[in-house]
């Protein structure tokens, strides 16, 4: 039986939000409110969030209150990033460092909800978030889907790696009742498995698609190939670059545009495009983010810099001045869609992807790829791997129009970017290999930079 979805959407989500005193739904309702308010309505906002987290980490946390002491911090009610510059930058490593010593003495650690990462060194990363955050994060990702044409109530489809089971007797009654969502496994995507995601799509008919961005890519490519239609209201594409050569497939199979969102696990949603498409609006409501030069000064908009973010509403674990691990490019102007909140441009990718060039410069490893991928037909998918700084390996998938005269033409181009005494070699796959997580990773960088 298919329940309606007005009925989910006006009575079985309030009164699950009900049953969990969760202000998940409220917070939804209250960033739909508040997202065409002045920029003057939302800095003053965020200072007083600013300030109110600040004096919160010092009083509950002896890892904040040291560093604060270190950096000679002075407190107050509405603060901005400027008043903590000289406040040093989180690092995974420290987190990693200061375990539980970063968590408020407020809570429990078994009130708090715990996250694990590995990122792209494959050492794990444990960060817990209390029951409001959760829920107050889990509003903002729901506020940031409607954009995409999703509406609350509408079922929904995951293309997601190592999709979750429903274990408690709870849980199982909230997948049928509330969630409504069918997974395809990013670690099987095959004419197989897409064909029987298909059949379990036409009997649930989800409203928003959403998962790893590339996997998306693939799952249109073998609906395609397969002569299957899926109608989504909403796509969003999440966790990985989102490349426009593969927006551009995906869009024109599922007829309707791609909303790209960027998040990391230890802070959730970061930034997300709006109807309007014309770059990510950061969750400003809940993050400060900036964004760094190696020197440490802050970045103009239109140029790389490293991402850095405080968030705002998780006081089990605050998140402080955290580096993500990506780079990102703040665009000029704001949106015409009326919102006050800054767009990123675009995301370029980790730090761990970009490539190490003959001199000792940086180059945006996606950005070669996107570029190849363009410009040349021929290739289906493309990964790069950097063992040596003079060392680099292209695997590529091919497709229906490759040429052989494409491998060195590849050669050149990257011999080009990174030094003309590198050696490029090429081998070919049947498939690129994902990583553990189900993610793809279009650029991978072995060589220590420092």
């Amino acid at each position: 039986m298919r329940i309606p979805n007005f009925i989910v959407a006006s009575v079985i989500e309030p009164f699950w939000d009900f049953y969990d005193r969760s202000l998940r739904l409220k917070t939804v309702s209250r960033l739909s409110r508040q997202q065409f308010c002045s920029v003057e309505e939302l800095q003053t906002r965020r200072e007083k969030l600013l300030g109110k987290l600040l004096k919160h980490a010092f009083e509950t946390s002896s890892f904040w209150q040291t560093r604060m002491d270190s950096a000679n911090i002075e407190l107050a009610d509405q603060m901005t990033i400027a008043d903590i510059v000289d406040l040093p930058l989180l690092t995974k490593d420290d987190v990693r460092s200061a375990g539980q010593s970063m968590l408020s003495s407020k809570y429990k650690i078994e009130e708090l909800t715990k996250a694990k990462t590995g990122g792209s060194t494959g050492v794990a990363l444990e960060v817990w978030c209390d029951k409001v955050g959760v829920e107050k994060r889990n509003g903002a990702a729901i506020h940031a889907d409607k954009w995409s044409g999703w509406k609350v109530g509408q079922p929904q489809a995951a293309v997601w790696g190592n999709p979750p089971e429903p274990k408690t007797f709870k849980n199982k009654i909230r997948l049928w009742l509330k969630d409504r969502v069918i997974y395809l496994d990013t670690m099987k995507v095959s004419d197989e498995s897409v064909q029987k995601f298909a059949e379990q799509w036409s009997l649930l008919r989800p409203g928003l698609l959403y998962g790893h961005a590339h996997s998306i890519y693939l799952l249109a490519t073998i609906i395609r190939k397969l002569g299957i239609k899926l109608r989504p209201t909403g796509i969003v594409a999440t966790s990985m670059m989102l490349i426009n050569k593969e927006r551009k497939v995906i869009e024109e199979v599922f007829n309707i545009p791609v909303t790209n969102r960027y998040g990391c696990e230890e802070v959730s949603l970061i930034a997300c495009e709006c109807e309007r498409h014309k770059g990510l609006h950061i969750n400003e409501e809940h993050i400060f983010l900036e964004l760094l030069k190696d020197d440490g000064t802050h970045c103009k908009p239109g140029e790389n810099g490293r991402v850095v973010v405080t968030e705002l509403i998780n006081y089990g674990m605050p998140m402080i001045r955290h580096e993500t691990g990506d780079m990102a490019i703040l665009k000029e102007s704001l949106c015409d869609c009326g919102r006050p909140t800054q767009l990123l441009e675009s995301v370029t990718g980790r730090t761990a992807d970009f490539l190490v060039a003959a001199d000792g410069s940086m180059v945006a490893g996606i950005s070669l790829i996107e570029n190849s991928l363009t410009r040349y037909p021929g290739i289906e998918q493309m990964q790069v791997v950097q063992k040596q700084v003079d060392q680099l390996e292209l695997r590529i998938v091919k497709s229906d129009q490759w040429e052989d005269s494409l491998s060195n033409i590849l050669k050149s181009v990257f011999c080009d970017a990174l030094g003309s005494g590198c050696n490029v070699t090429i081998s070919y796959h049947d498939t690129i290999p994902r990583e553990p997580s189900g993610k793809y990773r279009f650029s991978i960088c072995e060589v220590d930079s420092a």
